[in-house]
């Protein structure tokens, strides 16, 4: 494999993504819910801070206060990665791009990497303007960025962002279809995990999901509710996404378009 074919691939996989309109306003909605949500709950909270209990006040995290819109935000990188490789199969363009880029993996890569970049760029800037701005409407509840762990957890909201629009990639590959995907990553994402890991039956398996583990890193105060850290929580998240991405490589080698 030599750098100017990969180079190649790599710019028609991004001349892609940028053209459709699909895949870029997914990105732009995915910023823009995540802050505006976000701004809106610390509105709220701040308005609302001396009816909270005695408890609440005291386990308060302003920081994971400004990525309440992340919950929300997380469904356009859902989307993000699943219109990225399911539209191709959808359209048909699947046949064309792997005559052209007969070698598989060389297709995957490329298209795993543009993305990527561009869903942790967003997630990235989504993550530090939510904070921004969340802790501004917070008031005299707020935190900044120099107190501990609220730097690492703002990055890590960054990259929680990009996980989980690489994790829908791995798993539209598997599926190769929109409709299919979106069937099984919204339930999944917005009823199942939230169930799971919310009753006390399934509550110890539940943390252990992608979505409940990953997004341990936004997490400053700690309840000591969770087997783990911030950072073994978003790794774990990080061997979930190499499970898809993996599954995806696997049907994507052995199955024609």
């Amino acid at each position: 494999m030599s750098w100017d074919e990969t180079r190649r691939v790599l710019l028609s996989e991004w001349t892609k993504i940028r053209s459709v309109r699909s895949t870029v306003w997914t990105l732009a909605a995915a910023l823009v819910v995540t802050v505006a949500l976000g701004m809106l709950i610390c509105l709220l909270v701040r308005n609302t801070f001396n009816e909270l209990s005695p408890h609440e006040r005291m386990t308060f995290d302003p920081t994971l206060t400004s990525f309440a819109g992340t919950s929300l935000g997380q469904l356009a990188m859902i989307a993000f990665g699943i219109l990225v490789v399911a539209g191709e199969y959808s359209t048909g363009m699947i046949r064309a791009s792997l005559s052209a880029v007969p070698r598989r993996g060389l297709l995957m890569f490329a298209k795993v990497a543009v993305a990527t970049a561009l869903a942790l760029a967003v997630g990235m800037v989504t993550s530090f303007l939510a904070f921004v701005l969340g802790q501004a409407l917070l008031g005299d509840h707020r935190t900044n960025l120099g107190e501990p762990n609220v730097l690492r957890a703002v990055f890590g909201g960054g990259l929680y962002m990009g996980l989980i629009a690489l994790f829908a990639m791995g798993v539209a590959w598997m599926l190769r279809s929109p409709m299919l995907s979106f069937g099984v990553l919204i339930p999944f994402f917005f009823m199942i995990s939230g169930i799971l890991a919310n009753v006390s039956a399934t509550q110890k398996l539940g943390r252990y999901l992608p979505d409940q583990a990953g997004s341990w890193i936004m997490s400053v105060v700690n309840t000591g509710d969770r087997p783990y850290g911030p950072w073994a929580g978003l790794g774990i998240m990080v061997l979930w996404v190499a499970a898809a991405l993996l599954g995806g490589y696997l049907v994507l080698r052995r199955r024609d378009a």
